[in-house]
């Protein structure tokens, strides 16, 4: 006789290969404008000359990836997934046409003013996207289900900071920006055919009874301080990732062909790798295992940086292959870390409480990206790229001291 089936594990009607593909472009509508904002931004700004303190305080502007909890109890009780999902990406569509439309020669108030809107709709459609992604799915397919949502999501940033980039090194920013207006819109009308999923569940309990009832597990605070700190590395390496590049020679085209091109390819196998292996060894051996590989980015980074500079510098050496090399390896081992890092997310989550909790517990990552961000900048000018990177390294290394204390709160 079969064991039981657990609360939280339903049956679906649809088979698991069908779920999956609509994952996949929920990922990919996701990924885009946050792609959008943390790719795409940080290179044009520093094409038109702005300081690396600048390019860090962008940071500030991501707030609403870090409050979208607080508006996440809307979302679980009013209305459907797919026009959440569907409303939010038509908002983003237009206002990706309007960056299009703006003189982006001058960064003034209008300019913000829409990157702030973008960052709002983009907060939450997750909430909604994200729900999507639990409801339609059992804990034992987190694994692979979280594989396929890293992999499109990672190519929808590499796109907005991929295709658009090599499109302003071609024709122009305003040109660049118009294209992701269309690719926003047919994401819109994607969105328009995602099949419902189950919401017979009445809400009769208070509008944060899913807050409550996730501060009322037993060891919680240790999963919100590492849900914290796990990717604070990595959080801290991206916004200066892109400055470095285009300060060690890439051109637009290199960034948005070269670099883009490997960094999609790195990412589909650290996520696919990432998935198959938390599924096989389960959440916390890949919490160990990818996360270390995860916190090797600074390393390499930091070796990259030394090498570009005298005495260090060798003439054997390409200087852009090598930052080129840096940036294949951070993104082969982000997918890694992400992978086991959303499942463990996913599975502390009650699925009727899905939206709520899961915006809760993301949102700290964003907090994470936020608080590195805005600190970036200043770190990055006043230490040089070299021991900044190496900073960042460190900065990774002491959420494994809570990895053991973890087991308590996760559902699986």
């Amino acid at each position: 006789m079969s064991a039981p089936q657990r609360a939280d594990e339903v049956a679906f009607a649809t088979p698991l290969r069908g779920r999956l593909a609509w994952i996949a472009a929920l990922a990919f509508a996701s990924g885009f404008p946050f792609g959008l904002i943390n790719e795409t931004i940080p290179i044009y700004l520093r094409t038109a000359g702005a300081s690396l303190v600048d390019i860090g305080h962008l940071a500030k502007l991501s707030l609403p990836w870090s409050l979208k909890w607080l508006w996440a109890p809307l979302v679980d009780r009013h209305g459907m997934r797919k026009h959440w999902i569907a409303g939010c990406l038509g908002m983003l569509a237009v206002l990706t046409f309007a960056l299009g439309g703006l003189d982006i020669g001058k960064l003034g108030p209008a300019f913000w003013l829409v990157v702030v809107l973008i960052v709002v709709l983009s907060a939450t459609q997750d909430v909604a996207i994200d729900a999507y992604t639990i409801q339609s799915t059992t804990t034992r397919e987190l694994g692979v289900a979280n594989s396929v949502r890293i992999t499109l999501y990672r190519v929808a940033m590499l796109s907005a900071g991929g295709l658009l980039v090599w499109l302003a090194g071609r024709t122009g920013w305003s040109q660049s920006f118009t294209v992701g207006g269309v690719l926003l819109l047919g994401l819109t009308g994607c969105a328009l055919l995602l099949p419902p999923v189950d919401r017979t569940t009445r809400h009769t309990e208070s509008l944060w009874e899913p807050i409550r009832e996730l501060f009322a597990r037993p060891g919680i605070g240790t999963v919100i301080l590492f849900a914290l700190i796990f990717k604070f590395d990595i959080a801290a390496l991206e916004p200066m990732m892109r400055p470095f590049w285009v300060d060690s020679g890439l051109t637009l085209e290199e960034i948005g062909a070269v670099v883009t091109s490997g960094r999609l390819v790195a990412t589909i196998t650290g996520a696919a790798l990432g998935g198959v292996f938390t599924t096989r060894y389960g959440i916390f051996t890949g919490l160990w295992v990818l996360g270390i590989i995860q916190a090797l980015s600074g390393l390499v980074y930091w070796l990259t940086a030394v090498s570009d500079q005298p005495p260090a510098a060798n003439a054997a050496l390409d200087p852009k292959a090598l930052v080129v090399g840096a940036a294949y390896f951070e993104s082969f081992a982000a997918g890694l870390g992400t992978s086991a890092y959303l499942a463990f997310l996913m599975s502390v989550c009650r699925k009727r409480y899905a939206a709520t909790q899961f915006a809760l517990l993301s949102a700290l990552l964003a907090l994470t990206r936020w608080i590195a961000g805005d600190l970036s900048g200043n770190l990055a000018e006043h230490l040089g790229y070299a021991n900044y990177f190496l900073l960042t390294f460190a900065l990774g290394l002491p959420a494994f001291a809570l990895i053991p204390r973890l087991r308590r709160t996760a559902q699986g």
